[in-house]
């Protein structure tokens, strides 16, 4: 039987601290007003939550430090969740775990944005002529696999005028020299890409989400003429949820990083699991909180001036996403990411590239084999960062 607890906060308390670690639960909220504040740089981002919002969530489902700070901005009437509660609330109240994702989904595309405007201070829209954008911009820099298919879905949206002509032209050009697959969605529950070939395009219309079973995945972004690298997925990751669950353009591309194998998940087949499969629909809600934590922590990281210290930082996330370093006993890290990949993975500019990686190549705590970095004393490495941060925002 599910027992859940009611707590009561007095107007002015907290319900939440930003960077606590008191994150085994959650809120949400039946009477009242709270206001959810987080630190950026010099700057505070704050949104105020009432009946029905969730509090707290995202770090309770990511298993991480407190995000944001929640202050009862009247008298408050909460409901506590604890994080091995939440299979068994979802599959009594389906709709709550629906809500709980759409609203990851909708604060996930809110600090896509947020993210790129304050990285490359630009922002890119769902407007197809993006896919254009995607599909010269990878053709310029020899990737035919990845334009010839962008090339081909904006075809699909824009099959007449000038821009279209090119692009028909370039598409014909290009596609008996690549391998580029699945130019539009089949009914196969697994696909398979190989290496270097696109899974969907930014601006993009699409519907299927996918988990991998095999490879990795990168999802990037073009912001003025350069690519930018969001992450890098690992066997049993999700995306592509988005658009799944908004019905909305796609938010960033998705390429093969090696060959892989992916499970899709169609909107039929979505609304089935979510009726009758709570630990996989709590295991998507953890991968999109994961996830959001780290747009968050990225959002801090783009607040940083100093080239090194963002490179540093970036690679501080990665160790803070995986959890290592909290145990002494595993207290080094192995990654497969090269200076140039964080450097790319923290927005810095072309022109900026080779002095930081320079800079960041005499620091002797963090090399490797082959250029793949590795971090001796990951503890450090995460003190160094935050440093840097609570440096910054003063």
């Amino acid at each position: 039987m599910l027992q859940l607890q009611i707590i009561n906060f007095r107007e002015g308390s907290y319900l939440t601290v930003e960077g606590k670690a008191d994150s085994d639960f959650f809120y949400i909220i039946q009477k009242g007003s709270v206001k959810c504040s987080k630190s950026n740089g010099a700057r505070e981002v704050s949104v105020n939550y009432g009946p029905g919002d969730f509090v707290g969530v995202v770090s309770c489902m990511s298993g991480q430090l407190q995000i944001e700070s929640a202050l009862a901005i009247t008298d408050v009437v909460a409901i506590s969740v604890k994080k091995e509660q939440y299979p068994e609330l979802i599959a009594q109240n389906t709709p709550i775990a629906l809500k709980i994702i759409k609203s990851f989904a909708n604060r996930t595309r809110t600090m896509n944005q947020m993210l790129t405007r304050a990285t490359h201070n630009s922002v890119v829209t769902d407007d197809k002529s993006q896919i254009f954008k995607v599909a010269q911009y990878y053709e310029k820099t020899n990737r035919r696999n990845i334009a010839v298919f962008a090339y081909y879905q904006y075809l699909k949206t824009r099959p007449v005028g000038e821009t279209a002509e090119f692009a028909k032209q370039r598409f014909v050009a290009l596609k008996p020299q690549t391998k580029a697959v699945y130019y539009e969605p089949t009914d196969e529950a697994s696909r398979e890409y190989p290496k270097d070939t696109m899974i969907f395009a930014e601006a993009q219309s699409g519907s299927d989400m996918f988990i991998i079973q095999s490879g990795e995945v990168s999802i990037t972004k073009v912001v003025n003429g350069e690519e930018v690298t969001l992450a890098v997925l690992q066997k049993g990751d999700m995306f592509g949820e988005m658009a799944l669950i908004e019905n909305k353009p796609r938010s960033a591309n998705a390429i093969a990083h090696g060959d892989c194998i992916l499970m899709v998940i169609n909107r039929s087949n979505f609304n089935q699991m979510v009726a009758t499969q709570p630990q996989l629909i709590a295991k998507l809600t953890t991968t999109l909180a994961e996830r959001l934590w780290s747009m968050y922590r990225q959002l801090d990281n783009a607040s940083l001036t100093e080239p090194l210290e963002k490179m540093v930082d970036i690679l501080a996330l990665q160790a803070e996403k995986q959890k290592i370093g909290v145990n002494s006993s595993n207290n080094t890290m192995q990654t497969d990411l090269t200076p140039k990949d964080l450097a790319n993975m923290c927005g810095l500019p072309s022109n900026l590239h080779a002095k930081a990686i320079y800079e960041f190549q005499q620091l002797t705590d963090y090399r490797g084999e082959n250029g793949k970095i590795f971090v001796k004393d990951v503890q450090d490495l995460i003190k160094q960062a935050a440093f840097y941060r609570k440096n910054n925002a003063k």
